[in-house]
């Protein structure tokens, strides 16, 4: 460890804000898949001032600074890949700077998270177009726009990025950049598309470009109507099909389907006590007032957990708008399609559910049992979703007897992105010891009643190749990914032309490569 930049470091942030303990080190050198190299410390700054004069001293020091908010990447996204790395830990810029009613601008502190940005802007009848991904009681705004974001919202707005207007960017040498049409010297962060999308640079970099320090975002009034709908399927092919032509309409602010298994494991998961939990979340948060509240929770408990079929595929939607005639409508047209393939209705207390409790306690990070628990997805193009959906089930099929003989569990979460992606996220769940990083974030009471597994490489060398055989079909098909991290092979998948300018981009920004280096497939050891 470099003791006089510690020590300088001390000076600017004080004692709270540089930790070289062990126990720190290692937890911020893991994510949810995998362990990095040990850190050699972690800095904590609180303002973009702090942040940007923290940068300048590691960057004379030539040390690389790797940035992590809420913790919550699957892949390496900011996990040390070599030795002489500190951390650069956002979670402490947590300030919600501006909301501006007049100009429909939100700016906050990269470390906020989703679930505090929401929670400010419903009291003013005001949202954000896209406004959180399900992990968003601890995913920070930062790290979201730097891996991007799918789902509350990203059926009819896109993902998290599609939502922002301006950024304050920390680059790799301390320098404060604002883009949009903050940029200028009178501007406010109004608008993105002022020249070129200096923006849309730093957004989905997976934290390889700069240190990203405030974001502001456009907002939307609050929609005063809503309403769900659950419907199940026999078989896979009238499940995808049926969720591409209802995503192609871009009605479905939310649209998301589970196979089987996937819903089997999400049934297992929430105990009686969460299920009153909810229950009364449904009873107090449905729109329509106190009785329609109190009909929407004696639906679900008369449904209790029983109403998905044992060997059916369910696809879920919510409709929002700003009069129940227009909900209506929207939701006639949705129904028809479903219909039109075959769907059987069903009780629809899962996205009813999921509305009421949008930031849950991430227990799902662990399998019902206490296993180890790992995503891993692809962004298609629409008329593409249902194909590789198909050559992925075909090649797990494939694999059966090795998934089997591990212990492994499978399943599918499908769901929308405006009108015209298709993301695939197939789930890993199977027995191996858990990270610290498992410990931080699960709940004691779930912590308790779990199982722990001792290690099991054998079992985790079978996800690692049915993850790289998952990535190696939706190369074929060109898919895009979120949370690129040091696991998607983003530039192996680029022409050399378009390498040519990321390359000369990263050079620009940060010569030295010290920042987050080896994501995005920069500077690799």
């Amino acid at each position: 460890m470099n003791k006089p930049v510690i020590d300088s470091l001390t000076q600017l942030l004080g004692t709270e804000g540089v930790n070289d303990v062990d126990a720190r080190r290692a937890l911020f050198s893991e994510d949810i898949w995998a362990k990095g190299d040990l850190a050699d410390f972690v800095i904590s700054p609180r303002t973009t001032e702090q942040l940007a004069e923290a940068v300048a001293v590691a960057h004379r020091a030539k040390i690389k600074l790797n940035p992590r908010g809420g913790g919550m990447s699957y892949t390496k996204g900011y996990t040390p890949d070599r030795k002489g790395v500190a951390m650069l830990d956002l979670s402490q810029m947590n300030d919600i700077i501006e909301i501006n009613e007049a100009d429909m601008t939100v700016t906050v502190q990269a470390g906020v998270t989703w679930m505090q940005l929401y929670d400010a802007l419903k009291p003013k009848g005001l949202r954000t177009p896209f406004w959180g991904p399900l992990s968003g009681i601890s995913s920070t705004i930062g790290g979201g726009l730097s891996q991007n974001n799918a789902f509350f919202g990203a059926g009819t707005y896109g993902p998290s990025t599609d939502s922002v207007t301006s950024l304050t960017i920390v680059l790799s040498d301390g320098t404060i950049v604002k883009t949009g049409t903050a940029a200028s010297p009178k501007g406010k962060p109004f608008w993105r598309q002022y020249g070129p999308d200096l923006t849309g640079l730093f957004l989905s970099d997976a934290g390889a470009l700069g240190y990203k320090a405030e974001a502001t975002f456009r907002l939307i009034p609050l929609p005063t109507h809503e309403d769900h709908a659950s419907v199940e399927f026999d078989d896979a092919s009238a499940w995808t099909e049926t969720m591409a032509e209802i995503g192609r309409l871009g009605f479905a602010c939310e649209l998301f389907g589970f196979d089987p298994k996937l819903q089997e494991v999400r049934m297992k998961r929430a105990g009686l006590a969460a299920d009153f939990k909810t229950l009364g979340n449904v009873v107090t948060k449905s729109k329509g007032g106190l009785l329609k509240g109190i009909k929407d929770g004696a639906k679900v408990v008369m449904a209790g957990r029983s109403f998905l079929g044992d060997a059916a595929y369910s696809l879920h939607w919510v409709v929002e708008g700003h009069s129940e005639g227009e909900v209506s409508a929207k939701m006639s047209r949705l129904k028809a399609i479903a219909d039109a393939h075959g769907a059987r209705t069903i009780e629809n207390s899962i996205p009813k559910i999921i509305r009421a409790n949008p930031f849950t306690p991430l227990n799902n990070i662990l399998g019902p049992q206490g296993e180890r628990w790992v995503p891993i997805h692809g962004i298609v193009s629409m008329g593409d979703g249902p194909a590789c959906f198909a050559k992925i089930d075909a090649m797990f099929d494939g694999m059966k007897d090795a998934l089997a003989k591990h212990e492994i569990t499978t399943g599918y979460l499908i769901t929308t992105l405006s009108t015209n992606g298709y993301l695939v996220e197939p789930v890993f769940i199977w027995p191996e010891e858990i990270h610290s990083i498992h410990e931080q974030t699960v709940e004691p009471a779930t912590l308790k009643r779990v199982k722990r597994f001792d290690p099991n490489p054998d079992a985790t060398a079978v996800v690692e190749q049915a993850r790289q055989n998952i990535l190696d079909i939706f190369t074929e098909f060109g898919a895009a990914h979120f949370q690129i991290g040091r696991t998607y092979p983003y530039l192996d998948n680029m022409s050399d032309e378009t390498r040519g300018v990321l390359d000369g981009i990263k050079a620009l920004l940060d010569p030295d490569g010290l920042v987050n280096a080896g994501s995005l497939g920069l500077n690799k050891v």
